[in-house]
């Protein structure tokens, strides 16, 4: 009876009936395909119970402080991009859930924190604009309407995107000497995740452009880490001092 409910726990959307078989039923933990599916569903699903909070720390430091001082608005909509590349192309290839559902959070919160940017710095409407275009576009994207050679575009976009936003971030950081109201919590998850998520792809989607736009991804996100430790110790009115 036991053995029955885990089953139908895990398979399939955890473990296909082979491994279930050979990782529950036999034990066999040396059956080394049957565990590389196991880790990777584990680690996808992981990610995106991850991704529902991985932004959080950020907007709640943005609303404590009434301010989004230290944070790229330019960046915050090239990662949008990204994000919604990596959510449209995932959707139209019918790749599992857990291999891309944390991008469906990620956009939501960085939707968020992209209004809070504009809100804080005084341009509310602008920030509900954008709100209002984004969604549209997203609904357009996301359509029949859309040619499937305009979403793998978006998708090969990402890297650009994606090294573009993390190097305006960078540079803001740098010319404020400090990374203002940017969250060490956020930008640790968002790295580990990027991660993670190279093995996950070349798993669970055998697709080499996502696995490379996570690997690039990885190595922008490294940057952030490291200058938040580098500024660890200086403080948000630092300029303001000078």
């Amino acid at each position: 009876m036991a053995a029955s409910a885990l089953e139908g726990l895990l398979v399939p959307h955890i473990l296909p009936q082979p491994c279930f078989h050979e990782l529950i039923l036999r034990l066999n933990f040396l059956h080394i395909p049957c565990l590389k599916i196991f880790i990777s569903k584990g680690l996808g699903f992981a990610i995106v119970a991850g991704s529902l909070m991985v932004k959080l720390p950020q907007i709640i430091k943005i609303m404590r402080a009434h301010s989004a001082e230290g944070l790229s608005f330019k960046a915050i909509l090239l990662e949008l991009m990204a994000i919604t590349g990596t959510m449209v192309y995932s959707i139209s290839h019918s790749f599992p859930f857990s291999a891309w559902g944390e991008a469906l959070f990620l956009m939501v919160q960085t939707v968020v924190i992209g209004f809070l940017v504009q809100h804080f710095a005084g341009h509310t409407g602008r920030g509900l604009s954008f709100l209002f275009v984004y969604l549209g576009i997203l609904s357009f994207l996301l359509s029949s309407f859309t040619p499937p050679a305009v979403v793998t575009m978006l998708q090969a976009s990402n890297m650009p995107a994606v090294v573009i936003s993390r190097l305006l971030q960078v540079a803001t950081n740098y010319r404020n000497g400090h990374t203002g109201q940017l969250s060490a919590i956020t930008a640790s998850m968002l790295f580990a995740g990027s991660l993670a998520r190279i093995f996950t792809s070349i798993q669970e989607t055998n697709d080499p452009l996502m696995a490379l736009t996570f690997g690039v991804s990885s190595v922008c996100n490294s940057l952030i880490v490291g200058q938040l430790i580098y500024y660890w110790n200086v403080p948000v009115d630092k300029r303001k001092k000078e």
